[in-house]
């Protein structure tokens, strides 16, 4: 008698519920939204939701509804791509720059099913579109940081040597002047400033262009040459694809498209992105971390009312506290950095055990876990700040046209007495949120950019750019089923019926698990899975012939059926396994496509073995296995 034990039954129908559950999701289609998040220092309350509503109602801009999210989102439902359009444009210009506008797609999956996770396959920008940013390096703050960066050197450079000095700042131009106190050798520091200068920059010197360096009394001038600034501009746009690939990583999206346009601008593309306010404020920000020593020179409070000017070594800035007069309490702090978050080598958000705050443990590399230690050394009992400096992007509408300006924004978020030593691990706190924390222990982890980036345009990519190509795709899918279902039944009869049947939950099973692992579905996608529907065949073609060998030998129809599972799942491993191994090193050395096809290649192998081997033989066994006098079946 054939008999097929009663716990895989019980597995094959929670396999198929489960795989009903999660694959539903994909039915539902989502509709266009605008995300409104808040920067730093701003509320996404009922308030603001009301700011919205009003401004886009004197728009005249129809919207379904706006609602504050779990994640402290405000997500406003518009009718319609144009009303999309029109919504982002009506917000920004209410709400300014304290808050990221983003274009989005809103899902429509009921609350029930994401309460359990269900969620819809994540398409690619060639079937479901997702968002396109194009990004610009900011050309002026790249310079004024190479600027800075040459001024810093040549402070430290004179301070090891015992050099004293008044100041020495970027004067513009391309030109960074040392102004040495009265009677300082000022012959000694020009020799040195060029010799450092040479060998840290021996491409440059002698080469397409020359660093201008001239004395004039105790004054020291130096000027970087052109050659220096382009070839800084072109590193700087490299260095800032590698940090957003890098942080993209981070925010877990699938086969991304990065490109660079021209020579400072740079093409974003990122398939299935659903809250793109969140990957727009990652990509782009360029937040970070300094820690500096406290000034002991001079009053902050006479340097904020103009009374006083600020010593050569020490800049003013504003404490997130509040004092009496209603304004941020202001604080001195040294131009030398001690250490930044490009010393990092991880970053962790976590909550301050002793303050009960949001904070961001850090752990830095060598170079700054020395500087740490040197600093902390020898300045036991002294203030120590961490300044989060933050560049927020501004667009504002003058005489028509669109004038794109930035704003930097430094804040000194704690100041903390050293107690002793410090080292590689450290930990600051002062944030506001945990939100604030986990984005910057991600831009931390990520890398700071190498020069800030502005963005141009962004795009979110509809489904209407993508139908064709899925309806054509599906088609191929559809077909290919098509062709199978109507071969098996005429050849193979009701043994047919068990394979298409087979077949229907080897697709359903492979939707719902790129659905629930998030995987990101393109074009290659799914000629994958349309090659698996024809393994899947090949399979069921390798039982069915074996079953029809037993029964040409004589065997009774159960025997035959429980031999030709059984003998024919080991070449059916054989040859899926081998296929596997192809889809393993298509996903481990290919990029992009070709990984959307070696993700969908190998569930399809895995879930079309389980179909064939598993639950075909538990159909065939309910249809003939209670049988008792079986003399024939239909294959």
């Amino acid at each position: 008698m054939l008999e097929y034990a009663r716990w895989k039954y019980f597995v094959i129908l929670l396999v198929l519920a489960l795989s009903v559950l999660y694959a539903v999701p994909n039915v539902f289609p989502s509709e266009p939204a605008v995300q409104v998040t808040a920067n730093r220092g701003a509320t996404v309350d009922a308030a603001l939701q009301q700011r919205v509503e009003a401004a886009l109602k004197k728009a005249a801009v129809p919207f379904d509804s706006s609602v504050i999210g779990e994640d402290g989102n405000l997500l406003v439902r518009t009718k319609g791509d144009d009303a999309q359009d029109k919504a982002a444009e009506a917000i920004r210009a209410e709400l300014g720059t304290s808050y990221v506008v983003a274009l989005n797609q809103a899902s429509t999956v009921p609350a029930w099913l994401r309460s359990i996770g269900a969620k819809p396959m994540f398409l690619g920008l060639d079937l479901r579109g997702g968002v396109q940013f194009l990004m610009q390096v900011d050309r002026q703050a790249a310079l004024d940081k190479r600027y800075e960066a040459t001024a810093e050197d040549i402070r430290v450079l004179l301070r090891e040597n015992r050099i004293t000095y008044q100041s020495v700042e970027p004067a513009g131009n391309g030109v960074v002047v040392a102004t040495l106190v009265p009677g300082a050798d000022a012959q000694r520091a020009r020799t040195l400033i060029t010799t450092m200068l040479t060998a840290a920059n021996p491409n440059v010197l002698g080469g397409g262009g020359q660093y201008a360096i001239e004395s004039e009394g105790n004054r020291i001038s130096v000027r970087i040459p052109q050659a220096e600034l382009n070839r800084m501009l072109t590193e700087a746009v490299q260095q800032n694809i590698a940090t957003i690939n890098n942080r993209i990583n981070e925010l877990g999206v699938a086969e991304p498209v990065i490109q660079r346009q021209g020579a400072d601008r740079v093409v974003v593309e990122l398939p299935g992105v659903q809250d793109t306010a969140q990957a727009k404020r990652i990509l782009g920000a360029t937040a970070t971390l300094e820690f500096r020593g406290v000034s002991e020179e001079g009053s902050p409070v006479d340097v904020a009312s103009g009374a006083a000017s600020a010593p050569p070594e020490a800049r003013l800035y504003y404490r997130k506290e509040i004092g009496p007069d209603g304004k941020p309490l202001p604080i001195l702090l040294k131009k030398r950095i001690i250490f930044s978050g490009d010393q990092l080598q991880n970053a962790t958000s976590l909550f301050d055990s002793q303050s009960g705050t949001p904070a961001v443990s850090m752990r830095l590399n060598s170079i700054g876990g020395q500087r740490n230690t040197e600093y902390s050394q020898a300045h036991v009992g002294k203030p120590m700040a961490a300044v989060y400096i933050e560049r927020i992007p501004e667009v504002k509408i003058v005489d028509g046209k669109e004038v794109r300006s930035t704003r930097v924004v430094e804040q000194v978020i704690s100041v903390a007495t050293i107690q002793g030593v410090l080292g590689r691990d450290f930990q600051t706190t002062g944030l506001e949120s945990m939100k604030e924390s986990a984005d910057l222990a991600l831009l931390l982890r990520a890398g700071s950019l190498a020069a800030p980036m502005d963005f141009i345009d962004e795009r979110t990519i509809g489904p209407s750019l993508g139908k064709e190509n899925i309806e054509r795709g599906l088609k191929a899918v559809a077909f290919s089923f098509i062709f199978a279902l109507a071969f098996f039944l005429f050849y193979y009869r009701m043994f047919g019926v068990i394979t298409c049947v087979a077949l229907l939950i080897n697709l359903l099973m492979v939707v719902a698990l790129m659905s629930m692992l998030g995987f990101t579905l393109s074009l290659p996608g799914l000629a994958g899975i349309a090659l698996t529907v024809g393994m899947s065949v090949d399979a069921n073609v390798l039982i069915n012939e074996r079953i029809r060998e037993e029964l040409r030998a004589g065997m009774p129809p159960q025997t035959a059926i429980a031999t030709g599972y059984e003998k024919a799942s080991g070449t059916i491993a054989d040859a899926n396994l081998t296929a596997m191994l192809a889809g393993i090193a298509l996903f481990a050395f290919g990029t992009g496509p070709l990984k959307g096809f070696a993700v969908a290649l190998i569930l399809g192998i895995v879930t079309s073995m389980y179909t064939a081997v598993s639950v075909s033989r538990g159909i065939a066994t309910l249809i003939y296995g209670g049988r008792k006098k079986l003399k024939s079946i239909a294959i």
